[in-house]
């Protein structure tokens, strides 16, 4: 039997869950089971945690569906438990090094107790000081073994369920589990207390609570806040009936309603129900109030006295000035000019339209990417909604007639915006949109990220800098109702790169939908239109943008690379987006397409894509054609711009350091070999899980008509896929 069983739920932690495993792995004291929990077999958190348990044999992950919640994962986990000792690690918090080995001696010195209190430390996620808020709690306990009657306010209730170490056997014995959906904790950690004859403390920080930027998921919005109440029922009464000394049940009711009037205080938290809330609150306060209890002092003794007096209008007067003053401040639209505030204000104040959606790619760059091929969809399967498109003024051109515009910063561009119920973008609408209750914006991101994005580039210096203000892209970020991914790594990355509210749909990207829709006669037009002459074979050059270069400048002198690889190929040159603006750079045998409205049909035309770290290679990786990466300046690019895996352990395909490696892979056919197919098969097994053809209409489906996620259409498997033709048979030139 091990020491410790350590329960690990990882619903909605995918991206930070390797922290919390590698955490417990590394404990110098391995005498342990580790039990993550796992949603599915196919969850995202599952397919990390497979690679544990392949590697090590104290991993032995079980499962518990979404729907059993926080408490359902714990309790299926302490089942499943045979160690001693049973610990409960939130998926993204840490043991700090060493404290198994920290436990078991204090356990060896203490004896068996049923309970072992430890210290906590909560680390705020960006910055700032931590938090020790277990340290005064557990400051004045005995220093060996004790019952709880000689540490009263040790009640349970104010400590989390992962700042203790249990009994297993107590736990049987008594059989304690962990209450209800929501605030289990609350619940749990009093029945505990309650139940336990023999308590110990540990003043020592064992584990390390990452602090989520979007912050307690409690603390939203939403109806689960009744649950609080449910759970101070629940402890009160099994405090009654044990018939706990009035000195116990004293600290055990300030704490409890502490929580409580917190929420209570909280407008926000309670959308609805508010008075209901508190009425209930105010009949336990007034049943379960020990003898001789005297309110504290201040503003929060006058909370209490309202509650005990069942007050509600004058509780809601005591807040209303600081409610009042946050509601204006969050509706504040800050766009630039007068005329423009004023016209977009009154905006706000009208109704949301229902059947308006709006939608922008690239800070309004032109009709392209996800947006634009969900906005195709839309006009398909929803068409009672109105689509419009914003663009800048000299993106105009590329929006194809039919499809209805807004020139941005327009008096339609900001009517649009205050009043759409649907927001589609690739990258962020202006910081001066206001995100209205009842609207539903949805980030379709552009890429599968090798470099990083978001919050995790703030670390390397050059990216930061360029970046701005990473406090307002997270409020940007706040906006999100749902975020769109093309794969597992995506989806475990977002999570890291952009920490919100948001839901992430694990849909494919619309525009790669076409991929598998585009017939032969498709890859003819687009090859024409581009210029690729017939009989070549057609070689897309699609170079990535380097944060410290100033301008596009290719590494790879294109002229002298057609020299060397022969006159059955022609080179089409796609530069970064940043640099689709001014002269042409093709000529000869080299076809500049930066400026071509869509990356879609370029990637349709090529026979093979030539790339360094561009993430065009995991969006061609669905056309199952050759990809060779040309890899110059990897240890620089990696060091200042900062990548999430090694490109060159796990390549889509064949790669070359220098121009000579690479017109010799074209040369003698190494580009399209056994070992570049391979290598690209395990790449799209990787990063294709999710494009098949029908994201857009999942996406649409499910975010603009409302469907319930158990009817979207679900993903075909990568092996039944058809990717769109190759325009020529690739074999060794």
């Amino acid at each position: 039997m091990p020491r410790f069983s350590i329960v690990v739920p990882s619903h909605g932690v995918a991206g930070r869950l390797s922290q919390a495993l590698d955490s417990i792995l590394a404990q110098s004291f391995g005498d342990f089971e580790l039990i993550p929990v796992c949603d599915a077999p196919d969850s995202p958190a599952a397919d990390v945690v497979a690679g544990y348990a392949e590697r090590d044999s104290r991993v032995t992950p079980v499962h518990s569906p979404p729907s059993a919640g926080l408490a359902g994962a714990r309790n299926t986990g302490l089942r499943s438990a045979v160690g001693g000792h049973v610990l409960f690690l939130d998926g993204d918090d840490v043991l700090v090094p060493g404290a198994l080995a920290v436990l078991d001696a204090r356990l060896g010195a203490v004896g068996d107790v049923d309970v072992l209190y430890f210290e906590h430390e909560r680390t705020p996620w960006w910055e700032g000081e931590p938090a020790n808020p277990a340290a005064p709690l557990l400051a004045g306990t005995p220093d060996g073994a004790f019952p709880p009657d000689r540490a009263p306010r040790l009640t349970g209730v104010a400590l989390p369920a992962w700042s203790a170490a249990y009994r297993r056997g107590f736990l049987t014995e008594q059989g304690l589990a962990f209450p209800g959906d929501h605030f289990t904790d609350t619940g749990f950690g009093g029945l505990v207390a309650l139940r336990a004859e023999r308590v110990a403390a540990l003043r020592t920080v064992v584990v390390r609570h990452l602090l989520r930027r979007q912050g307690n998921r409690l603390n939203l919005p939403g109806e689960h806040h009744a649950e609080l109440l449910d759970q101070t029922e629940l402890v009160l009464t099994r405090a009654v009936e044990q018939g706990l000394p009035a000195d116990r049940l004293r600290p055990l009711f300030e704490q409890l309603f502490a929580a409580v009037l917190k929420t209570a205080a909280h407008p926000r938290r309670l959308p609805a129900g508010r008075r209901a809330f508190f009425r209930r609150a105010s009949a336990l306060y007034r049943q379960h109030r020990p003898a001789g209890h005297q309110p504290p002092g201040g503003s929060l003794g006058v909370q209490h006295r309202l509650l005990a007096a069942g007050s509600y209008a004058a509780f809601r007067t005591l807040r209303a000035a600081n409610q009042r003053a946050a509601r204006a401040a969050a509706l504040l639209p800050r766009p630039r000019g007068l005329r423009t505030r004023l016209r977009y204000a009154a905006g706000l104040r009208l109704p949301l339209d229902e059947n308006l959606a709006v939608y922008c790619a690239y800070w309004g760059r032109g009709y392209a990417c996800n947006p634009a091929a969900i906005h195709a969809k839309a006009r398909e399967l929803a068409p009672h909604i109105r689509s419009v498109f914003l663009v800048e003024p000299d993106a105009v051109d590329s929006v194809p007639k039919d499809v209805e515009y807004a020139v941005i910063g327009s008096r339609k561009y900001w009517r649009v915006l205050a009043r759409a119920k649907y927001l589609v973008n690739n990258a962020n609408f202006a910081d001066a949109v206001v995100k209205r209750p009842g609207s539903v914006h949805l980030q379709t991101q552009h890429g599968t990220p090798l470099k990083k994005m978001g919050a995790d580039q703030a670390t390397y210096p050059v990216v930061a800098a360029a970046t701005g203000s990473f406090a307002r892209l997270l409020a940007r970020v706040d906006r999100w109702d749902y975020n769109l991914t093309s794969n597992r790594h995506s989806t475990e990355m977002w999570e890291k790169a952009f920490p919100g509210a948001h839901e992430t749909l694990e849909y494919g990207y619309p525009r790669n939908d076409v991929y598998y829709t585009a017939s032969a006669e498709d890859v003819a037009r687009a090859r024409k239109e581009l210029g690729v002459p017939d009989g070549k074979k057609a070689l897309l050059y699609a170079p990535t943008h380097r944060d410290y270069a100033t301008g596009f400048a290719s590494g790879l002198d294109l002229a002298e690379f057609c020299e060397a690889i022969g006159d059955d190929y022609v080179v089409l040159l796609r530069a970064h987006y940043f640099y689709d603006q001014g002269s042409s750079r093709g000529g000869g045998r080299i076809i500049d397409v930066t400026g071509h409205r869509s990356s879609e049909d370029v990637c349709l035309a090529a026979d093979a894509l030539i790339t360094d770290y561009s993430s065009i290679m995991f969006d061609y990786a669905n056309l199952d054609r050759p990809i060779v990466v040309y890899a110059d300046d990897w240890e620089v690019y990696r060091e200042v711009r900062g990548v999430y895996f090694d490109l060159m352990e796990s390549p889509p395909g064949r790669v070359a350091r220098t121009p000579e490696e690479l017109a010799a892979v074209f040369r003698d056919g190494g580009w399209a070999d056994e070992s570049a197919t391979a290598l690209r098969a395990a790449f799209r097994e990787r990063f294709c899980q999710f494009d098949d053809g029908r994201a857009a209409e999942r996406v649409v489906r499910r975010v603009l008509l409302g469907e319930p996620p158990e009817s979207i259409p679900p993903v075909i498997p990568l092996a039944e896929r058809v990717p769109a033709p190759a325009a020529a048979t690739l074999v060794r030139s």
